[in-house]
C-alpha cells in the first residue's frame, strides 16, 4: 500500500485527478493484476460473501469455498462479481498459526511465501461469483481466520461454529478477528439471555466466554487499546437492531447482569489492569499513553458496576488522584451510573471545578442525560433549571436532551415518561430555534421498533405535537419496513 501511496503523490502531486489514477498507481506500484477491482466505485452495494470449508484427513487437504453476491440496487439490478481480497490464516488446535507455502486454485498451484519463507497470513483473491481455494499438507482439521485485519468491506457468513468463535476469541494472533470473535459471541449471548428473560428462566454466563476476555485481559503482548475494546460489550442499541421487536428493559437487564458477572468473575484480573495503568508521570498525549487510560478507566468501570463499598471507594480514590480531566472523568462516569449520595456529591464537585469550561460542563450534561440509572427523566427535569444549561444553547440541547434520547432503558421507559418529556421540550425548542427542535424529532424515527404499547404512547406524542413530523416519521419508517 505504502509503495502504492509513494508513486501516486509522485504522479499526481498538485493534480486533480480521478479514482482511476489512484487505482493505476495501486496497481502500477505492486506489479498486480486487478481487473474487477474499479467495480468498488461503480456498483453499490455491500457485497456479501459465504464461506464454507471441509478438511480431508486422508489427503490432508483444506477446502475454502467462497461464494459472493452483491445484492441489486435501484438503477443497478444486476451486479458483476467483485475483486474481494480476503486476508486468511489457518490455526492449529493449539491456537498457533499454521505456516503456509502454497495453495491450489483454479486447479492450479500457487506459491504463497514471502522471500522464500512461509507466511501465516496470505491473501486470497476471490474475483467470481464461486471461487474455492485449497490448502494442501495441512496435518489437522484447521480453525481459519478470515478477514484478517478487515481486508475489504463486506459482509462475511461463514460455517464458523460457537466453540470455533471461542477458540479464535481465545487464540486467535489476529487483532480484529479476535474482536469480532468477541462481539460476535457478545451479540449472541445477550441475544439468548433475552430470550431467557421472556421465557422467565434464570440467567448463566458461558463459562467460555468469561475465559476468553479473561486470556484478552491477561495477555501482556496485546496493545492496551486492542483489550480496553475487546473487553467492551456490545452496545444495547446494536442488540435491538437485531431483534424482531425490540425491548430496552430486557437487553438493559441482560448487559447489566453480564457486565457484574464479568466484574465478580475477573475481579482480581480488573483491580490488576487498574493498578498496574495508574498513572505515574504527567499528562503525555500519545497512544502509549492514551491506551493505558482506555483500558485502565474500562477495567474501573466494570468493577464499580458491582456497586459495593470497596468498589466505590476504589472509584473514589481514582477520581480524587487523577491527574489529568480524562481519567478523572472516567472515574465519575464509572460513579455516576450508581445512584446515592456519592454519585450526587461527585457530580456537584465535578461541577465545581470545572463550571468555567463549557466544553467540559457540556461533557457533565450529556453523561448525566445518558444514564441508565432509574427514573432519570426527573434528574434531567431538574437540570433544565441548572445554571449550567440554556434551552437557547443548541450544544447544551445536544448534550442534555440528546443524552436522554440515547438512553433506551429511559427514553422508552415503559410509563411513556421519556415520550412525554422529549415532546413538551420539542414544544419550547421550536419558538427558540426550529431546527434544533427537527433534530430532537429524530429520536421518534423508529418508534416502530417498539412493542405494541409503546407505540401506543409515543403515536400520540408525535401526531399531535408534531403534525408535520409525523407525516415524515410514519412515511420515514413504514418505507424502512421498521
Amino acid at each position: 500500500m505504502f509503495q502504492g501511496m509513494d508513486l501516486y503523490f509522485k504522479r499526481h502531486d498538485g493534480q486533480a485527478v480521478t479514482c482511476e489514477d489512484f487505482f493505476a498507481s495501486m496497481r502500477d506500484a505492486n506489479d498486480a493484476k486487478l481487473s474487477n477491482f474499479l467495480l468498488w466505485y461503480s456498483q453499490a452495494g455491500t457485497p456479501r460473501v459465504k464461506v464454507t470449508s471441509s478438511y480431508n484427513p486422508d489427503t490432508k487437504m483444506y477446502h475454502l469455498k467462497f461464494s459472493q453476491e452483491v445484492p441489486p440496487t435501484p438503477g443497478q439490478p444486476v451486479k458483476e462479481p467483485m475483486f474481494i481480497p480476503v486476508a486468511v490464516g489457518l490455526l492449529n488446535s493449539s491456537g498457533k498459526d499454521i505456516p503456509l507455502t502454497s495453495l491450489y486454485h483454479n486447479g492450479l498451484l500457487e506459491t504463497v511465501t514471502k522471500d522464500g519463507q512461509p507466511v501465516s497470513t496470505t491473501v486470497l483473491q476471490v474475483k467470481k461469483e464461486e471461487e474455492e481455494f485449497v490448502f494442501s499438507d495441512i496435518a489437522e482439521r484447521p480453525i481459519p481466520s478470515l478477514l484478517r485485519g478487515y481486508s475489504a468491506p463486506i459482509r462475511l457468513d461463514s460455517d464458523l461454529t460457537e466453540d470455533d468463535l471461542f477458540f479464535l476469541l481465545a487464540h486467535d494472533s489476529d487483532e480484529f478477528n479476535r474482536w469480532e470473535a468477541g462481539q460476535g459471541l457478545g451479540r449472541k449471548l445477550m441475544l439468548g439471555l433475552v430470550a431467557d428473560i421472556h421465557q422467565n428462566k434464570p440467567l448463566a454466563l458461558n463459562p467460555k466466554f468469561v475465559d476468553g476476555l479473561r486470556r484478552i485481559l491477561c495477555d501482556s503482548n496485546l496493545d492496551k487499546e486492542f483489550i480496553a475494546k475487546a473487553i467492551t460489550l456490545p452496545g444495547e442499541g446494536e442488540i435491538m437492531d437485531l431483534m424482531e421487536v425490540a425491548d430496552p428493559d430486557a437487553v438493559h437487564a441482560v448487559r447489566c447482569f453480564i457486565k457484574k458477572e464479568l466484574a465478580l468473575q475477573l475481579k482480581e484480573e480488573l483491580l490488576s489492569t487498574v493498578e498496574n495503568n495508574r498513572s505515574t508521570e504527567p499528562y503525555v498525549f500519545n497512544h502509549e499513553n492514551m491506551a493505558r487510560r482506555a483500558l485502565k478507566n474500562i477495567a474501573l468501570a466494570y468493577l464499580t458496576s458491582l456497586d459495593n463499598e470497596e468498589m466505590t471507594n476504589l472509584a473514589l480514590h481514582e477520581y480524587k488522584s487523577a491527574s489529568n480531566m480524562t481519567e478523572q472523568f472516567a472515574a465519575l462516569a464509572a460513579l455516576a451510573q450508581n445512584p446515592g449520595q456519592v454519585r450526587d456529591d461527585v457530580l456537584l464537585d465535578f461541577y465545581k471545578k470545572w463550571e468555567h469550561d463549557f466544553l467540559v460542563v457540556n461533557k457533565w450534561l450529556a453523561l448525566q442525560g445518558m444514564s441508565d440509572i432509574p427514573g432519570n427523566v426527573v434528574n434531567v427535569q431538574n437540570l433544565l433549571k441548572h445554571p449550567a444549561f440554556d434551552l437557547r444553547n443548541p450544544n447544551k440541547v445536544y448534550s442534555l436532551i440528546g443524552g436522554f434520547c440515547g438512553s433506551p432503558v429511559n427514553f422508552h421507559a415503559k410509563d411513556g415518561s421519556g415520550y412525554q418529556f422529549l415532546g413538551d421540550i420539542v414544544l419550547q425548542l421550536d419558538k427558540l430555534n426550529p431546527q434544533v427542535a427537527s433534530r430532537m424529532v429524530s429520536a421518534f424515527s423508529r418508534w416502530r421498533r417498539y412493542d405494541e404499547s409503546r407505540q401506543a404512547l409515543a403515536k400520540p406524542i408525535i401526531e399531535e405535537t408534531f403534525p408535520i413530523a409525523s407525516t415524515c416519521l410514519s412515511a420515514v419508517t413504514h418505507n424502512r419496513a421498521l
